[in-house]
């Protein structure tokens, strides 16, 4: 059995736009991915690592455990062994409390991708491969949201770009979840069901390939 790790923030975690109710497991994309997978004949088990707010390297100055940065190495090591680590992180990096552009964003995720491999794992386990997904832009966030996002669209300009270039760098899968999905219509921020269902499926793609490559 192949074991998939995903680290992400709400977008994965699966909130429904303007509330504070979560989807199913079978409705967000990690459950359709795992889904598809399963049906494709792959065995795998898909573990969740999202949380809310997370950000790539940066702290919430109102909520305590947003770095992503601070225990990743522990998550790897919890879980191992990993075929896997999908990283889909950023959209926080933007909030209003923050002046980051896609350069910086970029950086921290190129942080979490060498804390993956330096986790302290036990011998002869696997090193896991990474996929690193650039999140769907933000559009202008509305709703009880919208002050934490003002100016996130134009600070994030670019960041599918810095991604795939720190992707290329750095050895890591990349997928653009932009080319198959937008940021929901409701919030301008998160994932509408139907919007985890295509990019779980798509994902599903990519990560087949993957498994099979190693």
């Amino acid at each position: 059995m192949d074991h998939i790790l995903i680290y992400g923030d709400s977008l994965t975690w699966g909130i429904i736009p303007n509330t504070r109710r979560r989807l199913r497991f079978d409705q967000r994309w990690p459950g359709v991915l795992e889904g598809e997978l399963t049906r494709s004949g792959c065995i795998v088990r898909v573990i969740e690592d999202c949380l809310n707010g997370r950000r790539t390297v940066w702290d919430d100055p109102y909520k305590p455990g947003r770095n992503g940065l601070i225990g990743i190495e522990q998550r790897i090591e919890v879980n191992s062994p990993l075929a896997l680590v999908i990283l889909m992180l950023g959209t926080n990096d933007f909030q209003s409390m923050h002046q980051n552009k896609a350069w910086e964003s970029a950086q921290g995720i190129a942080a979490l991708i060498r804390g993956i491999r330096r986790a302290p794992i036990e011998p002869e386990m696997p090193i896991p491969e990474i996929l690193v997904v650039a999140p769907p832009s933000p559009r202008e966030a509305s709703g009880l949201i919208a002050p934490k996002f003002i100016d996130a669209y134009e600070k994030s300009k670019g960041l599918t770009e810095a991604y795939y270039q720190v992707a290329i760098e750095l050895g890591c899968a990349f997928f653009d979840a932009n080319s198959v999905t937008s940021s929901s219509k409701v919030d301008g921020i998160h994932l509408d069901m139907e919007q985890h269902e295509i990019l779980g499926r798509e994902l599903a793609q990519i990560v087949r390939g993957i498994l099979k490559a190693g």
